[in-house]
């Protein structure tokens, strides 16, 4: 079974271009490598991962793929680009050089324009994607999720991914809304869903104790076994519990389907994804 993390990343941590990083989120205060998380999956039995930007800048994709090209354990990287850019089909195509940037992500869930990706110079961006064989990963929370749809529903042939199933508000047990939005989403073919970053949106005290299983049951349910894929969130996921924490935690939900069902969420999936 070809097992791939779809979703971590890697900085060397800076205080002022990662300000991001509250002081309750000091354990990620520090550098994490490729270095790091090799060990990590190599214990886990994975083959590989796909690298995502956590920082909006060129200077971004130029140090994701070096660490790419470093080490070939990084099989695709997601990295980041101006969609609102006038010039943003010359950026494009420059970037076609580098064969492991497989996509892009824009920080949405950070807008104070809440419907940002429905302006017209955003939508232009993403037009552009699909003729140069590029993915777009969705960054959102909960209350972005009805944009999203409209979104995906213009581009029916562009590859969406979202990530951390659009963070619920697990830790306040809310899932009504979430759960109706997250179905009609799923209604588009064209969109998969990471079950990634499910534990930082949990009670970090409670961790474990948490019942992720009502919200995992709504994406496999409304994505079905051939859209999901399995992503830890490293470094982030060590906020709440730890690297073998996340895979436990869907190895316990997932050995309820056949082998070949699990692989296409362990790996398959992500691989035909991001054309790995």
């Amino acid at each position: 079974m070809l097992k791939i993390d779809s979703h971590q990343h890697f900085w060397i941590y800076d205080a002022v271009r990662d300000s991001w990083i509250t002081d309750d989120m000091a354990v990620l205060r520090a550098d994490y490598t490729p270095s790091t998380l090799l060990p990590i999956l190599q214990q886990h039995h994975f083959d590989g991962s796909v690298v995502v930007q956590s920082d909006q800048s060129p200077a971004e994709n130029l140090f994701q793929l070096k660490n790419a090209a470093d080490h070939s354990f990084v099989k695709g990287v997601v990295g980041w680009v101006d969609l609102q850019a006038e010039d943003i089909e010359d950026q494009l195509a420059d970037l076609k050089q580098y064969d492991k940037l497989k996509g892009f992500r824009h920080i949405l869930q950070g807008e104070k324009d809440r419907a940002l990706m429905l302006k017209p110079a955003f939508l232009n961006g993403i037009s552009k994607l699909q003729s140069y064989g590029y993915t777009y990963d969705i960054l959102i929370f909960p209350d972005q999720l009805k944009y999203v749809a409209e979104l995906v529903a213009k581009f029916p042939d562009q590859p969406f991914v979202l990530d951390h199933i659009a963070k619920p508000y697990i830790k306040a047990g809310k899932i009504k809304e979430w759960k109706r939005d997250i179905r009609a989403l799923a209604k588009h073919k064209n969109v998969y869903c990471k079950v990634s970053g499910i534990v930082t949106e949990a009670d970090w005290e409670l961790g474990v104790a948490t019942d992720f299983y009502p919200y995992m049951d709504v994406v496999f349910e409304a994505f079905g076994l051939e859209r999901v894929m399995y992503g830890s969130d490293w470094p982030v996921c060590l906020l709440a519990s730890s690297y073998q924490y996340t895979i436990e935690l869907m190895e316990g939900y997932v050995f309820m389907y056949s082998l070949d069902e699990q692989a296409l969420f362990w790996g398959g999936n992500a691989t035909k994804f991001y054309n790995l």
